[in-house]
């Protein structure tokens, strides 16, 4: 029998000791990015990772196989602590976890290497999985948007610069131009006295 390739190999619940058993989506996606056989492959984030090994286990093989995109598509999604933050954040408050502050406060003072100890990332994915079994959170196509906006939180946001105030001394205002009132030029001419009209007696 010819070894298991990525393009052979078909999707399965759980964790396997070599592709010749098959793969979970997590599992594929180490190979893809040329790691060696793991369902924690390094350069996939943590967040991510958890939801899929968790979903991957819970549904059933033929919808299973709807995540094979995911292991090329998630390959490269190890991000700063900023990003997996984010995500963490967002995989809560869609499953509606009260526990939001709680797994804020933990990554905050443990760093970015909280996100890489085992359990906590992967209680994201048990948590998603309890959301959609309790019918908190419902289809599939939504699970599936859900890992779609995750895979794309890969950026910080634009930072925009701050508003710089001039410290100077305030612009003085353009000067008008002077306008001089003229004065109408008077035009000399001599004035003929006017003599009265000589009067006639009648003759």
């Amino acid at each position: 029998m010819s070894p298991a390739t990525h393009q052979t190999i078909k999707l399965s619940k759980g964790r396997h000791n070599s592709p010749d058993e098959g793969a979970c989506v997590m599992e594929l996606a180490s190979m893809l990015a040329g790691e060696p056989f793991s369902d924690h492959p390094v350069s996939v984030c943590p967040v991510i990772g958890s939801c899929l090994r968790a979903y991957n286990d819970w549904i059933d093989d033929d919808r299973r196989q709807d995540l094979y995109r995911y292991a090329s598509e998630v390959v490269g999604t190890r991000a700063p602590q900023e990003i997996q933050r984010a995500r963490a954040d967002r995989v809560t408050a869609w499953a509606g976890e009260a526990a939001r502050r709680r797994w804020t406060r933990f990554l905050l003072v443990r760093g970015i290497f909280a996100l890489m100890l085992w359990p906590q990332p992967d209680d994201l994915g048990s948590r998603m999985v309890q959301a959609v079994a309790r019918r908190r959170r419902g289809s599939h196509e939504e699970v599936l948007g859900l890992i779609d906006e995750l895979v794309e939180m890969r950026t910080h946001p634009p930072v925009r610069p701050p508003t710089r105030t001039p410290t100077g001394p305030p612009a003085r205002p353009l000067a008008q131009p002077s306008r001089e009132l003229s004065t109408p030029a008077v035009t000399s001419a001599t004035i003929a006295p006017i003599t009265a009209p000589a009067s006639t007696s009648p003759g």
